[in-house]
């Protein structure tokens, strides 16, 4: 499937159900040169986590086993002579919000996902038994990050590339859950306050060490900058294919300072009053309750919505989405376990 900045991720059959599955292993050059330990360190957290959390949260992929720390050659046909683990997950159902980054010099419409399903839901599936309408991206990060902070825990790393999505079903799949930071030992709860307490730097997980400790608005930065846009749904279909926000979280305040800014210049009205709100908020970090924070992202939210429902140019708008909509017939996408007509048809495409 590829290999990003950790894992090297592999498809594969379960010969005994016939269930899909992936193969997640350190990147091998990492193996090679004895500088994947990190990256195993990664994985235990993960794993403890998926046994600290008591019942199954939806929008996780299920991690189906994993071997001990061993030599794993002869399965991977390699000779890398070095321990290390190997974990096997379900397969994510659909295609992710961003395509990976050698596709994207191929010529493929890699953001077309995020903007499509996340940043401009201008059309929702009309078949029964469909999703939520609204963004359903957004609301369903919130509600899965509400069930890890009652474990403990708190997501980050929620870009796009970590997102699969189902677009008849709206349905979100987070494929990598190893950036956690650990909560003090209070059980949290959804709508508890109080989830930003003051943390160690060994708590602080997958993060450098001299960063400061993070706590829920670095969760709420990451929404903001990946989930929003100031912009308002493109009038060509070109402006669906590049995706938005690409370059990870690296500084806090730079990047609120950037979003600022961008939503200063880019919009107005009550889009812009709400964004201003949460980022003010977020730069003083001053969320320390997940449900204060939702409310804010859904005035926000509402606001685009309605922004969106009253533009003159909302009929050419639609027409560029539905033809950005048709890019996901590419063979690009017909590698993930995803099938186009099908999926298609439920938004009359």
């Amino acid at each position: 499937m590829g290999t990003g900045a950790d894992y090297e991720v592999r498809t594969a059959v379960d010969l005994e159900t016939g269930t899909q599955v992936v193969l997640k292993r350190p990147v091998p050059q990492m193996i090679k040169l004895r500088q994947h330990l990190a990256t195993e360190a990664r994985t235990d957290r993960m794993l403890q986590a998926h046994r600290d959390i008591r019942h199954p949260l939806p929008g996780i992929v299920p991690v189906l086993g994993y071997t001990e720390m061993a030599v794993h050659d002869e399965y991977f046909g390699d000779s890398l002579v070095t321990e290390y683990r190997v974990t096997v997950e379900e397969r994510a159902k659909g295609i992710p919000l961003l395509g990976d980054h050698m596709a994207r010099i191929t010529g493929v419409a890699v953001g077309v996902g995020q903007n499509l399903f996340a940043l401009h839901p201008l059309v929702h599936p009309s078949q029964p038994g469909s999703g939520p309408g609204g963004f359903p991206v957004q609301k369903q990060l919130l509600d899965l990050q509400a069930g890890f902070i009652e474990a403990g825990y708190l997501l980050l790393d929620l870009r796009p590339q970590n997102i699969f999505y189902q677009p008849t079903a709206s349905q979100i799949t987070v494929i990598d859950c190893g950036d956690l930071v650990h909560l003090d030992g209070q059980k949290r709860q959804g709508s508890s306050s109080g989830i930003s307490a003051e943390l160690s730097p060994e708590q602080s997980f997958g993060r450098p060490l001299e960063k400061p400790p993070q706590d829920l608005n670095d969760f709420c930065l990451e929404m903001v900058k990946f989930y929003t846009t100031p912009q308002e749904p493109p009038l060509e279909a070109t402006g669906y294919r590049e995706p938005y926000g690409l370059r990870p979280v690296i500084r806090f305040a730079d990047e609120l300072a950037e979003l600022e800014e961008s939503f200063r210049a880019g919009c107005s009205g009550l889009c812009q009053e709400t964004a201003l709100t949460i980022i003010a908020r977020v730069k003083d970090r001053a969320y320390d309750d997940l449900e204060v924070f939702r409310r804010d992202l859904d005035a926000y939210l509402e606001a685009v919505d309605q922004r969106n429902k009253d533009l003159p140019s909302g009929a050419q708008a639609r027409q560029a989405w539905f033809e950005a909509l048709d890019w996901l017939r590419a063979d690009y996408w017909t590698r993930f376990l995803f099938d186009p007509a099908a999926e298609l048809a439920a938004f009359g495409a």
